[in-house]
């Protein structure tokens, strides 16, 4: 019914960090970049990157979350916009699914990324063990 709409939040919240750390590090890095101090050895995985892994992951599950429900007939064009909002009983229903359902594809999203950052992390180590090694 709309258990997309946890997802949702969840993605607003991230792209607002992520507009946030993307200004911080632009402002952090800007004079460096302008006096040539940054070079290949300072690639690292940035939180603005980070960030925009989940943004993009949540995105598109809310996105096509979205869809299927419309598809269905559960989200319409017109106010109340969800069909479980017609009758008490029924906001319930989609309350205690958006509790249950969005709350566990919210954790579960989060979680993959943070598993995807923390391999992507090891991979930067070890090529900059690598390099180092070499030189």
């Amino acid at each position: 019914m709309a258990c997309f709409i946890v997802p949702a939040v969840e993605a607003v919240a991230v792209t607002a960090a992520f507009v946030a750390a993307k200004k911080h590090e632009q402002k952090i890095t800007a004079p460096a970049h302008e006096r040539g101090e940054i070079g290949e050895k300072d690639v690292k995985i940035t939180w603005s990157k980070r960030l925009s892994w989940l943004m993009a992951l949540l995105w598109g599950g809310v996105l096509l979350l979205a869809f299927e429900h419309f598809w269905h007939g559960e989200v319409v064009p017109f106010p109340p916009f969800l069909t479980a909002m017609a009758s008490p009983e029924d906001t319930a229903e989609m309350l205690h699914e958006m509790a249950t359902v969005g709350v566990s594809m919210a954790v579960t999203v989060t979680a993959f990324w943070g598993v995807m950052c923390a391999i992507a992390q090891a991979k930067v180590k070890k090529i900059k063990a690598s390099v180092a090694k070499e030189n």
